[in-house]
């Protein structure tokens, strides 16, 4: 595992948003996974550190694994176009294709055309554009066409963008901001999604609205646990040395995942920023949006075979896990449980603040913690129940206290789901709908991988840590 390099003087991050300044700002507590720091030196009132030595530059490097801080790169220039070649992996989709290279011009762009049926059309509109096209007599399948593209690369900078994405030539570079930092070797944008019909379906205005590949409107460093724990391959702009191993060929969906959580391994930074935007065309079949959903579940065993616990479909502290469950089966005996595994988890959480931290502030912020914590364990179960485990889940319902737990992790969920739509302009009935079939592909295609694969690992919820 390499060492990170170094931040360069001048570099300067700013304390993430929701973080709490403690002690006169030397104990920060926040981020992504949850964090508490010391610092030998107080974060000033206005959040931001400057890199001026080693000292402040592994300061700054902490407070950025963790999510404690952001790069503030509003002086940062993006790098040169020359400096950047596209590979488009692509198979048929010409009128789809199309659109991605009108919008990545004038950039240097290779198509990898992955054995289409019509490869006539796809050379003619590579032509029209000015790409280059590497023509594969095989289908390798994404992993693979983008490993063709790669190893053609000949400039510092990379960028895969999938044939149905639209991603501003503009777009791209602002991207490279984010490699002021020198171990910063990949970054992703937000990809939202795109619904290319007139008169759009249900479905598709739901999946515009609650893509998988939506990550959020909160930037991130991209690691196991984090806030944001991986990053689509639809779009991702990187360092062409650092990617020499590419995507793992044998893998026709979760490559993205993999490549991500490799790269950490081997201590480099990832980073999510979603400040710059793509578009990505929308599925214009039922089947052909739940069949994704269903792919997307059955990378899961694959993942699991390669990264263990990074794959776990929930984090649980034993006692919360405890109280969680009560709150599902919503028996008398709930609430001592729940007030004792709160009072256990506040303890838990004020024995990992600081030793010197006041026992007011103390008090105050374990205490929120925990009840943050037990909301969490909550949300987690409940997904648990209807999405990753449901097909148990639906056989058990046969048993009363099953039914009840269920019952409730579906209004839970259900409530969850309406609030994070609530600005969309989607109906309730739509909303809960398309939640209920979305989840219930997941859930099958993760099934159906770890039936596959005879292997459990990625049902498995995990403690933290």
């Amino acid at each position: 595992m390499s060492r990170p390099s170094p931040l360069p003087p001048g570099f300067v991050v700013g304390l993430a948003p929701g973080v709490q300044r403690l002690d006169g700002g030397r104990v920060l507590v926040g981020g992504s996974p949850l964090t508490a720091m010391r610092l030998a030196v107080p974060v000033p009132e206005g959040g931001r550190l400057v890199v001026t030595d080693r000292a402040s530059s592994l300061v700054a490097e902490r407070l950025l694994a963790t999510n404690l801080a952001l790069p503030v790169l509003d002086a940062v220039p993006p790098m040169s176009a020359d400096d950047l070649t596209v590979v488009v992996p692509v198979r048929d989709r010409p009128a789809q294709l199309d659109r991605c290279l009108a919008a990545l011009a004038p950039l240097r762009v290779i198509v990898v055309d992955d054995a289409s049926r019509d490869t006539a059309s796809v050379a003619g509109v590579a032509a029209r554009h000015g790409a280059a096209v590497v023509a594969l007599s095989t289908n390798l399948g994404p992993a693979g066409a983008r490993n063709a593209g790669l190893a053609r690369v000949t400039t510092p900078l990379v960028a895969f963008v999938d044939s149905d994405v639209e991603a501003p030539a503009s777009e791209l570079l602002a991207l490279t901001r984010q490699l002021a930092d020198p171990s910063v070797v990949l970054v992703g944008p937000r990809v939202v999604g795109q619904v290319r019909s007139t008169a759009p379906s249900w479905f598709e205005r739901y999946d515009a609205a609650a893509s998988s590949l939506d990550l959020g409107p909160r930037p991130s460093a991209v690691r196991p646990g984090a806030t944001v724990a991986w990053l689509p391959s639809a779009c991702l702009v990187g360092r062409t040395a650092s990617l020499a191993g590419g995507f793992d060929t044998a893998m026709r969906v979760g490559e993205d995942v993999d490549l991500v959580w490799r790269l950490v391994g081997a201590g480099h930074r990832v980073r999510y920023e979603p400040a710059v935007t793509v578009r990505h065309d929308v599925r214009g079949t039922v089947r052909g949006w739940l069949g994704r959903k269903v792919l997307y579940g059955s990378s899961g065993a694959p993942l699991a075979a390669r990264h263990g616990g990074n794959v776990a479909p929930a984090v649980l502290s034993p006692a919360l896990a405890v109280a969680g469950a009560a709150i599902l089966l919503r028996r008398r005996w709930a609430l001592p449980v729940v007030g004792a595994a709160l009072a256990h988890a506040a303890m838990s959480v004020a024995g990992a603040l600081p030793g010197d931290l006041p026992a007011g502030p103390r008090a105050r912020v374990a205490t929120a913690l925990a009840a943050r914590g037990l909301g969490w364990a909550v949300r987690q179960e409940a997904s648990l129940l209807v999405r990753h485990w449901w097909p148990v889940a639906a056989l058990g319902c046969l048993l009363a206290p099953v039914r009840r737990a269920m019952a409730t992790a579906l209004v839970v969920d259900s409530a969850v789901a309406l609030w994070q739509h609530r600005d969309t302009g989607l109906d309730a009935p739509t909303v809960l709908a398309a939640r209920r079939l979305d989840d219930a592909a997941y859930g099958l295609g993760l099934w159906k991988g770890a039936w596959r694969a005879r292997s459990w690992a990625a049902l498995r919820p995990r403690r933290p840590g």
